[in-house]
């Protein structure tokens, strides 16, 4: 394993590289719910509970932090496992990214 320091704008990173080791890494995405001023409180609980499988007392804990924060990732996973889920909620309304 060799590391290799970088300066870019004043910052140092640290870069390691493996070329002994094959590591499969399936990159975690978010579903990010965003605030708006359209959608009640008990509509995104009901869309987090019916779409992502959320209890009710998580779903309403995403819910105040999305109202306070302004967004909020509710659920991880492959990009694959997320878009059915955010393309409901979006048919439900709720605006929703997929991010990494």
């Amino acid at each position: 394993m060799s590391a290799l320091w970088e300066n870019q704008g004043g910052v140092q990173w640290q870069t390691q590289a493996d070329e002994d080791q094959d590591v499969l890494v399936e990159s975690l995405h978010s579903l990010i719910v965003w605030n708006d001023d359209v959608n009640t409180f008990d509509h995104v609980i009901e869309s987090l509970i019916d779409v992502c499988e959320h209890s009710p007392e998580q779903a309403e804990q995403c819910a105040m932090i999305i109202h306070h924060k302004g967004k909020y990732g509710v659920k991880n996973g492959s990009f694959d496992f997320l878009r059915p889920l955010a393309e409901a909620l979006i048919n439900r309304s709720i605006q929703a990214t997929i991010d990494y």
